[in-house]
């Protein structure tokens, strides 16, 4: 087993709170993705401009600054499974998102916090107790609602959706891994110069430009979306582990609902609903776990006689 990988600092609300920023963030880049996967945009296009905007950027902000140094890592094979983590997680995301709602597909994506929980202990040393393991397993719960087997949710073109949610879980547990390697702009350049290596290849082949104004928009808006979400979840690793801001990544589902409904017209149910209401009070339970956690023991002394 691995040595423990302790957080820089062990703040885990902090953490908490930049998770859910970047949920928000991330937020942008998937209905883009969703918005310009309806026009009938290729998938490997989308992934590849959302990762060459986001190289772009990066160099842009970090070059005149960092200098070369942002390209320089302590590990550099790790970065780049990582980045082909993300690769993956992002290509099976938006691949799915042609076919199922945003709901549906992110309801799915977050089977992640599961196996990274599996994977904590023998890749990071981290213990998972047996509170925390059931707290998810409630979040767990939640998302068999809001899917409901038997549904379009378990159509052949889900397992695209698991597929992702088994690249998120190695994301993530690789993000811990190199919290205390490499800085946050190290992490998002390789994490933006991976795929655009790998897709270079192939992203050019039948390239379509946007039609529509809003589309444009959607095309350029999603390199800014995904390093700026991406660079928060890296600092939020830095101050706890995966398996405490895992189940807070669900609440991005209230946010993508919302998002489904008025931008393309796909409300949801009444089970989602009660889906999303179960993952949330497992979140909040851990929340409150981690807080308990967190406080310092008070030793009495007794008082002379």
């Amino acid at each position: 087993m691995a040595s423990p990988v302790s957080p820089i600092e062990s703040r885990a609300n902090l953490g908490i709170a930049l998770v859910l920023a970047s949920q928000l963030v991330l937020l942008i880049l998937d209905i883009s993705a969703k918005w310009l996967s309806v026009e009938g945009m290729a998938t490997t296009q989308i992934v590849f401009m959302r990762y060459g905007m986001h190289l772009t950027l990066l160099l842009l902000l970090f070059l005149p600054v960092s200098g070369f140094n942002v390209m320089k890592s302590n590990n550099w094979k790790l970065e780049i499974l990582r980045g082909f983590c993300l690769l993956g997680t992002t290509g099976l995301n938006f691949l799915s998102m042609r076919y199922l709602p945003l709901t549906v597909t992110s309801a799915i994506l977050f089977t992640s916090p599961l196996l990274i929980c599996a994977l904590s202990g023998p890749l990071l040393g981290d213990k998972v107790g047996w509170r925390r393991w059931l707290a998810i397993g409630v979040g767990f719960i939640g998302i068999l609602v809001i899917v409901r087997p038997g549904s379009e949710a378990f159509q052949p073109t889900a397992l695209l959706s698991v597929g992702a949610a088994f690249f998120l879980a190695l994301f993530s547990i690789l993000t811990r891994k190199l919290a205390g390697v490499d800085s946050a702009a190290t992490q998002q350049f390789f994490a933006g110069a991976t795929p655009v290596i790998l897709l270079a290849p192939i992203a050019f082949t039948d390239w379509v430009w946007p039609t529509q104004p809003i589309s444009w928009i959607a095309f350029l808006i999603m390199g800014a979306a995904g390093l700026g979400g991406h660079f928060l979840n890296s600092v939020a690793h830095r101050f706890a582990t995966p398996a405490t801001l895992a189940p807070f990544s669900y609440l991005s589902l209230l946010y993508l609902a919302l998002a489904s409904w008025l931008i393309f017209n796909q409300p949801p149910d009444q089970w989602f609903i009660v889906g999303a209401a179960i993952i949330i009070l497992s979140g909040l339970y851990i929340w409150l776990r981690e807080r308990q956690l967190s406080k310092p023991e008070v030793t009495p002394v007794n008082e002379p006689a």
